[in-house]
């Protein structure tokens, strides 16, 4: 078992935190630009006793609120909550944000020292009797106060925290609900580190040139490695390999090696911690009074239950089940036709379906790449943002940065800072895969004045070659778009308080804000402002723009179910309620065959790597809310294509001001229709996909 820290300081760590207090950037006033971290300061030393000094001050603030004299009132008990914890929120920032995108064996280790108390700091703060009944004693008068609808939010909120954090349990529960808290806590974490550590660990090594035929050239030459070839599963080495390599059965190796991760029965194996997790997580909604975790995790969801979610993937399962299995049936054809003689297998589908759609659309991926260079999208983004919403973006080079490969830009409103911006592209030992958006600090309100946001953009692109430079893929290119989506929500932020502010809403909404950019990306009017060859800055032919237009929804069979069964892996894990430990295996087996998943399709994420809902707290219950939210996203963007203009700057900034500027300050969908003027349809997404229902 991990060594615990106790939530009081040691002796000797007081010693350690006032000896090094002088010089630790952490309790110093920020000297940076903008108040951006100083990340040339910052040193491994320097996190415990900064976060032991800033639970001190929060347990400070607390105490003072609970045992005020005072009548409860929303400035003395729900702003003074919402206010404390200061130092703490920017130590937790940094830490965590650097363990996901720049971690090292030092940081994992203090992470593992620091989660467990953190998560004791928490339900300290959550299980206080105190600070609740002063909590309970004002929202009871809530309807007689005067607040703004911003403050009423934050109000039932803060309740609702209370509530669903054990505040209403008796005192045995409350132990026990501290105990499972901080194993979770701590199991989480693992999962995560064992997975890195998984996929760090495969290299597929090549001696022959021959076993290299049918990559591309680029894909060749970054994984060039003193006269021999490394191949690695990180997405820029992998789905290329998959997509393109003739050697079948180095394409078994790798995807086998991919889709095994953490399913070894080695010392980073996850399936006993991912047992222990789904058991301790039923344990937590039974103390809560819920018969399963879903329906407790999705209460303060959109969705509300899990009959909900099953509904929405059963209302898509077959439609797209059955334009994969006609996927399928052409691609087999394909390799009887060429007289291949064998089944198609998971690690066939990607090398078959790019061969078919070459066939199909004479439509090759790296014949899109050349005219996709990073900076060239980067630009084609910012130009977008300034088309809809006059925002600009210039490049801050006065703040320290915590990697070489880190850039960052300010967003600017008619010269006005809106926010920082880091963007932090490529692959390294250090980074988790996948791409994500962050906060190193939240928006919000001062004094009367606006804080502006400190916003990361963090992904794993394929990088630049000793002849070429970072070349984005079309997923590459759609996924830069995504989670720029979620930064825009963070930067356009004009909210009071940080924890309702940017992207702080309902989890099944805040898809939504990243995946309406997604409709911009190939669009032919800002291809052509943005997709120029890197070479010759030709602008991407319009012959080739009708080649991608075309084959849109190619192959939405095999995105669609590998989406949804990952989905229903996750309901499937989280309607659990017996509290015994599950067989992950066969539960994963049985799921997958409860929806009919045919055997050429893996789920998008398998349950062993399956990071969204086992290595944190965002997504548990919750993977559905990509597909929830695109309900969302199409629909909304139907407001632009019905005016004929794409850019079109009322539409964008009715869509600002009634959704991106709000952050969690009113309910979602009262926000959506304020945007839209109506309930979303499902219409818009099923044409998107071309998935038509009772095919």
């Amino acid at each position: 078992m991990l060594r615990k820290l106790t939530i009081a300081m040691t002796v000797a760590t007081l010693a350690t935190a006032c000896s090094t207090a002088e010089h630790n950037p952490f309790l110093e006033e920020t000297q940076t630009p903008y108040g951006a971290p100083p990340f040339d300061k910052i040193k491994p030393q320097h996190y415990l006793p900064a976060f032991e000094e800033g639970m001190r001050r929060q347990r400070t603030e607390l105490d003072s609120i609970a045992g005020s004299a005072e009548q409860p009132s929303f400035a003395n008990t729900i702003e003074a909550l919402e206010l404390s914890g200061k130092l703490l929120k920017r130590v937790q920032a940094v830490f965590f944000n650097l363990v996901e995108a720049e971690t090292s064996a030092e940081l994992d280790k203090l992470a593992e020292q620091i989660t467990p108390v953190m998560a004791q700091h928490q339900d300290n703060i959550l299980l206080n009797d105190r600070l609740f009944d002063r909590v309970k004693a004002v929202y009871a008068q809530r309807s007689a106060l005067t607040l703004s609808t911003e403050q009423q939010r934050l109000l039932a909120n803060t309740y609702k925290k209370f509530v669903r954090g054990g505040a209403s349990l008796d005192p045995a529960a409350k132990d026990k609900l501290r105990r499972v808290n901080e194993q979770l806590s701590t199991l989480m974490l693992k999962f995560g580190q064992n997975l890195l550590s998984e996929t760090n660990a495969f290299k597929l090594v090549v001696e022959s040139k021959d076993e290299l035929a049918g990559l591309p050239a680029s894909t060749v030459e970054a994984a060039a490695d003193s006269g021999r070839w490394v191949f690695t599963l990180k997405n820029p080495s992998l789905m290329p390999f998959l997509q393109y390599a003739d050697s079948r059965e180095l394409r078994r190796q790798m995807l086998t090696a991919y889709a095994s991760r953490s399913n070894n029965g080695n010392d980073k194996d996850n399936n006993a911690i991912i047992a222990d997790i789904v058991s301790l997580r039923v344990q937590k909604a039974n103390l809560m009074g819920y018969a399963t975790y879903a329906d407790y995790a999705l209460e303060d969801c959109m969705a509300k239950t899990p009959l909900a979610v099953y509904n929405m993937l059963d209302q898509l399962w077959q439609p797209a089940l059955g334009k994969a299995k006609q996927e399928a049936h052409d691609l087999q054809a394909l390799i009887d036709a060429g007289k291949g003689g064998f089944a198609l297998q998971p690690s066939d589908w990607r090398y078959y379906a790019e061969l078919l759609r070459r066939q199909r659309y004479a439509l090759d991926e790296e014949e899109l790449r050349p005219y996709f260079k990073l900076e060239s999208v980067r630009n084609g983004i910012f130009t977008l943002v300034e088309k809809l919403y006059g925002v600009t973006f210039n490049p801050i080079t006065d703040v320290p940065l915590y990697h070489k490969d880190v850039t960052c830009f300010g967003a600017y409103d008619n010269g006005e800072l809106l926010g920082l911006l880091y963007l932090d592209f490529f692959p390294r030992s250090g980074k988790r895969g996948g791409a994500w958006m962050t906060n190193f600090r939240e928006q919000h309100t001062h004094d009367g004045l606006r804080v502006a946001p400190i916003v990361s953009v963090v992904c794993n692109f394929s990088p630049p070659t000793a002849s070429a430079p970072a070349l984005l893929t079309t997923d590459e290119v759609e996924t830069f778009f995504h989670e720029f989506g979620h930064a825009l929500h963070s930067l356009f932020s004009q909210c009071q308080y940080q924890s309702i502010a940017g992207t702080n809403v309902d989890r099944d909404f805040v898809e939504m804000l990243s995946q309406i950019m997604e409709n911009w990306a190939f669009r032919p009017e800002l291809l052509q402002l943005y997709a120029k060859h890197y070479q010759t800055g030709e602008v991407i032919p319009a012959a080739l723009v009708s080649k991608l237009v075309e084959a849109a929804q190619y192959g939405q069979g095999f995105k669609t179910v590998e989406y949804i069964a990952a989905s229903w892996l996750d309901m499937d894990f989280h309607t659990i309620k017996d509290t015994a430990r599950v067989d992950v295996q066969q539960r994963e087996r049985s799921s997958m065959t409860n929806i009919g998943l045919i055997p050429e399709i893996l789920p998008r994420y398998r349950t062993t790597y399956f990071n969204h809902i086992f290595s944190s707290s965002s997504y548990e219950a919750g993977y559905y809310s990509y597909l929830w939210a695109e309900v969302l996203d199409a629909d909304a963007f139907e407001q632009f294509l019905k005016t004929g203009d794409v850019f079109n700057r009322s539409v964008a900034t009715t869509f600002r001001k009634c959704i991106l500027e709000r952050g969690g300050t009113e309910d979602a969908m009262t926000l959506y229709r304020r945007f839209r003027g109506s309930e979303p349809s499902i219409a818009p997404l099923l044409k998107r996909r071309g998935l038509t229902i009772g095919s």
